[in-house]
């Protein structure tokens, strides 16, 4: 597994309060829910490469190697 940094955040507590609902609702922790929404953010915005994105980037346009 790749390391993990630590790092502090600041967040106005309504905020916190609706990401601790929803991650419980996905049926993840409050750390495992923002990671995930800033990993889609960071996907969406072509800023950081996908899992799915790095296989699909060797094939060629018959989605062969």
């Amino acid at each position: 597994m790749a390391e993990r940094k630590s790092f502090l955040l600041r967040i106005d507590p309504k905020v916190l309060e609706a990401l601790q609902v929803w991650a419980a609702d996905d049926l993840r922790s409050l750390n495992g829910q923002i990671e995930f929404l800033l990993r889609r953010a960071l996907e969406g915005e072509r800023r950081l490469v996908s899992a799915r994105e790095s296989g699909e980037r060797g094939k060629g346009p018959e989605g062969t190697s």
